[in-house]
């Protein structure tokens, strides 16, 4: 396959983006996530993320992409030296981690598709039960698990504009409208309002919570695609004149606002049909939150058995634009060492479901993993953060970013990125206070779910085999692409 492939037009970039965005992460992850951490302090902690973290990396990934065309191992070999190779790496193996378990939660949305074209989502069905019944069932997991990975393969070997950019064009749309039709039915329901409150409520006492403000930057970096390596890969792919801000605000705002959008349907759906069991539902950070409501709520529409269906099969849509994304960030680093696409992704897929059994077969090693690679992202973050610092934060906005940006980025980008590191150490240093005072006998466990040894004994083996394979990285990627 060859490296001058591309996005055809800007909404196919722009849809793409927002596809590696947009994803169970939102409709999953964001809603239990926010209700575990008190809802309006969240809310708060979120959006700082956003505007002083996500939008900021967005931004600076892309200058990083479009300035070496090269995937995240020989982008960061080509923009600040060979002895950093070893960080892109770091990047594409994250998002490779994250992605071996992201299939298994899109396998559950299509278990869910296939529950509701059984017939099984109907008014009276005990959701609770049907969940515990599935995740309990070492089996299932696995085979949705395989469709899921054969799905996104099936993208990636077709490439970028017959692939990515056609399947992007059509599935995100879908879900926004499903997921605004689902909002809208749940805020009609009885006792919903107590559920916005709670999601807006002004209790930002909880915001000297060290955990709070964590688990609003690992969502926001989880959510909106920040620290992937997903905008360098997507970057290669684009024409000299795309837009670097415009499409970098887009990403993080529309990703937000899919995010908002599935709390305000599930939220005040927990509020109004469980409202004696919210309390318990919230404190438990349910992992299967989204599936065990939104499956109660829809069966109360007329037709909404039939709404449910196409609603998770929407889901697994938002979730495969997603997972075809983190594959292609490791399929574009072997493109870059001269692999074919299809044999590149083939090994890819087959290594990343592999990689995913632990996960379809035990759930709490999902959960173990979603906090260690999620956490993960913010390092990524300081990397690409370091990478710009390094080859000039004015030089970057000023050649870069501006030459072709209707939005023009002004010295404020500049200071976001520099305070990445003092920002890391307050919010992570913070909660992993916290952690030693609440757990004070099992914090030190990296067998623990999710004690802070976990995430350090993890990421330690990992940058130490990546360092000690930093030259075989940086030798393995031409210097110069063929034909340019």
């Amino acid at each position: 396959m060859s490296k001058k492939e591309s996005f055809a037009t800007r909404f196919g970039f722009i849809a793409a983006a927002m596809g590696q965005a947009v994803g169970t992460g939102n409709v999953w992850r964001f809603p239990r996530v926010a209700t575990a951490n008190g809802g309006g302090p969240f809310l708060v902690a979120y959006m700082i993320a956003l505007l002083v973290w996500c939008i900021p990396l967005l931004i600076a990934e892309v200058v990083i992409g479009r300035r070496t065309r090269k995937g995240t191992v020989g982008a960061f070999r080509d923009f600040i030296g060979e002895r950093y190779t070893w960080m892109g790496a770091w990047i594409a193996f994250v998002c490779f981690a994250l992605g071996a378990y992201y299939s298994v939660t899109m396998g559950w949305t299509l278990r869910y598709f296939v529950f509701g074209l059984m017939g099984v989502l109907k008014p009276g069905v005990d959701t609770q039960a049907l969940w515990e019944g599935f995740i309990g069932t070492p089996w299932q997991g696995v085979l949705f698990h395989l469709i899921s990975v054969v799905l996104g393969a099936f993208v990636v070997f077709r490439g970028v504009e017959g692939g990515i950019e056609k399947a992007s064009k059509i599935l995100i749309p879908s879900l926004f409208g499903l997921l605004i039709l689902g909002m809208g039915k749940a805020l009609t329901l009885p006792g919903a309002v107590e559920g916005f409150n709670y999601l807006f409520n002004p209790d930002f006492g909880k915001l000297i919570s060290g955990k709070v403000w964590l688990e609003a930057f690992t969502q926001a970096a989880w959510s909106t695609g920040a620290g992937w390596g997903f905008m360098i890969t997507y970057a290669v792919y684009t024409r000299e004149k795309e837009d670097v801000a415009v499409n970098s605000f887009i990403t993080g705002l529309a990703d937000t606002s899919a995010a908002l959008i599935a709390s305000m349907t599930i939220v005040p759906t927990v509020f109004a049909l469980a409202p004696a069991s919210v309390d318990e539902i919230i404190s438990s950070g349910n992992t299967g939150l989204t599936f065990i409501w939104l499956a109660r709520l829809f069966p109360q529409i007329p037709g909404g058995g039939w709404i449910a269906t196409v609603f998770f099969l929407a889901m697994a849509f938002a979730a495969l634009t997603s997972l075809y994304a983190m594959y292609e960030v490791v399929i574009r680093n072997m493109i870059d060492a001269g692999w074919d696409r299809k044999r590149a992704a083939a090994i890819v897929v087959v290594l990343s479901f592999l990689g995913g059994l632990p996960s379809a077969v035990n759930i709490n090693f999902l959960n173990n993993q979603d906090q260690v690679w999620g956490v993960a992202l913010l390092v990524s973050g300081l990397l690409v953060a370091f990478a710009l610092t390094k080859y000039g934060l004015r030089k970057a906005r000023i050649e870069d970013i501006n030459p072709v940006s209707d939005i023009k980025i002004g010295v404020w980008w500049d200071y976001c990125i520099r305070i990445f590191p003092l920002l890391f150490a307050i919010i992570f240093g913070w909660w992993v206070y916290q952690e030693f005072t609440w757990y004070p006998d099992s914090w030190w466990n990296p067998f623990e779910v999710y004690s802070p040894a976990t995430m350090f004994a993890q990421w330690a083996i990992i940058i130490v085999v990546l360092i000690a394979l930093n030259k075989r990285f940086a030798r393995a990627i031409p210097e110069k692409e063929e034909g340019n």
